[in-house]
């Protein structure tokens, strides 16, 4: 049995006169790539349950320009973003959620150079605070009640914008046993996608680091490795098989495994 999902658009809000309660930014990823979609489909379930008034750009949204601006194209940036921010500013948009760190951090710390001011906040910040509040709840029995689970900090989430205990909380509400990674929060090890290095080769070197940084979450014999970011979920995807540990172990983003264990 598939569910429906709801998906408004901003454009459909308008047309009816009324504001949502936050902007979802779905992010490149979380559009197209079909691992990345998965996110996105269980990010919304939690929205819709939690009944949150929300709303998506749809095909209005264009890419936040993260990756031109790292690869050093900050005239292909400016374009994106000024377009960006006159769509949502023309929507009069105040909050955005993502759940992707990369539009996060250039939603939050660099679109207000540009005129772009908005409070934004990361899914997992998000969804924590439905859950303290009282307008999601999670099943005290669930399937993942007792698995050993790792927590990959993403780089744009952790050391750039000090968000470590977001993600961490809401893990604990499953009832998880939580094991971290020797390099973890401040020293975690960047999985090798951050700063536009997703879209070219691997410079030479003994080891690929998505390699190196999936021996640090396998020292922790877990169960499952989480994250909170699709370019981390696709680098700690690959190391596994890499590892060929995949029929043993998977990688699931945070929101994920909330969706599966929220009450019926």
């Amino acid at each position: 049995m598939s569910e429906t999902l709801k998906v408004p658009t901003m454009a459909e809000c308008m047309a009816e006169g009324r504001q949502p309660e936050i902007l979802f930014w779905v992010g490149s990823a979380g559009s197209y790539d079909d691992r990345a979609k998965k996110i996105t489909k269980a990010f919304v379930k939690i929205l819709n349950k939690a009944n949150v008034d929300f709303a998506v750009l749809g095909t209005e949204e264009s890419c936040t320009g993260d990756v031109a601006k790292r690869a050093g194209n900050e005239f292909l940036f400016q374009m994106q973003a000024v377009s960006n921010i006159e769509v949502l500013n023309a929507y009069e948009v105040k909050n955005i959620v993502t759940a992707c760190p990369h539009s996060y951090n250039t939603l939050k710390n660099e679109y207000p150079q540009l005129g772009g001011h908005y409070q934004v906040q990361h899914h997992t910040q998000f969804i924590n605070k439905l859950i303290k509040t009282g307008r999601l709840k999670v099943k005290a029995e669930n399937a993942l009640k007792g698995k050993r689970i790792t927590f990959h900090d993403p780089c744009y989430l952790g050391r750039a914008n000090n968000v470590y205990e977001a993600p961490r909380e809401l893990l604990k509400t499953l009832g998880v046993e939580l094991v971290e990674m020797k390099r973890n929060r401040q020293t975690a090890l960047c999985c090798g996608a951050g700063g536009a290095q997703m879209f070219k080769e691997p410079e030479k070197g003994d080891k690929d680091v998505n390699v190196l940084r999936t021996e640090d979450a396998l020292e922790t014999q877990p169960g499952i490795i989480a994250t909170g970011c699709p370019y981390c979920n696709t680098m700690m995807t690959d190391g596994v098989k890499a590892k060929e540990k995949e029929t043993e172990i998977a990688v699931l983003d945070v929101a994920e495994l909330i969706a599966d264990a929220q009450e019926a």
